[in-house]
């Protein structure tokens, strides 16, 4: 049985995403403010977050943060902010998806239960390691070796890296990827993808202005390179 940590300052809304959780077997945690949250999160550890940005203390963007620190966990960030730069922001800090609101229970029910599949799809760590002159990649132990320095990678980079190295130098394309990475339900979702690819590059890449590892096909997808030559 997952816990899941619902953290929102809506009250009915917390109540009602309690309820249908709750109906499909999950224990739930609440919480009303970000300080809340963050003392319920260490205390029960639970198996996915569902977060509110606008929260009345701690900014939700800074909740996430501090979660990030310290866990992987997956987190699904709600928020009435439906600009691109916002989700870009919460993107980029380790959140594993972004509904905005007002949004369908049966959409996010869905998008909960493919955050805890792959919480507990251990299929990429069966990959072989993937080596360049300048980073090792160790599929099975989940370690990021780049330029002899060991490089914490977020469980989101992991996916998207391992179905990019089943195909070394072929091109995937971003339908292909944001269904493999995120889900059956994606696959227009075209920002993920470029914040987690400049995520890996600033990681991976000597010049991450000028890629050759990690290499995007404009308007079609990605390739991971080896070494030329």
């Amino acid at each position: 049985m997952s816990v899941v940590l619902v953290v929102d300052d809506e009250p009915h809304l917390v109540r009602t995403l309690a309820i249908n959780l709750r109906a499909r077997d999950h224990q739930v945690e609440t919480a009303g403010d970000g300080r809340s949250a963050l003392q319920a999160f260490h205390e029960r550890e639970p198996d996915l977050v569902v977060l509110d940005l606008g929260l009345p203390d701690l900014d939700g963007v800074e909740v996430l943060r501090r979660i990030r620190e310290v866990s992987s966990v997956p987190v699904i960030v709600l928020s009435a902010r439906s600009e691109s730069v916002d989700k870009v922001e919460a993107l980029d800090l380790g959140a594993d998806d972004y509904v905005t609101k007002p949004f369908g229970m049966e959409e996010l029910l869905a998008r909960v239960r493919v955050a805890l599949r792959r919480r507990s799809d251990d299929e990429d760590r069966d990959e072989p390691p993937f080596e360049t002159r300048r980073f090792h990649l160790d599929f099975a132990e989940r370690r990021a070796v780049i330029d002899g320095v060991e490089t914490r990678l977020t469980p989101t980079e992991w996916r998207l890296l391992a179905v990019l190295a089943r195909r070394p130098g072929h091109l995937v394309t971003q339908g292909e990827l944001l269904r493999e990475v995120w889900g059956p339900g994606y696959g227009r979702e075209s920002n993920y993808l470029r914040v987690y690819a400049n995520q890996l590059r600033r990681k991976l890449e000597p010049d991450p202005s000028n890629p050759r590892y990690l290499v995007t096909e404009p308007g079609h997808g990605y390739r991971l390179e080896g070494d030329l030559g």
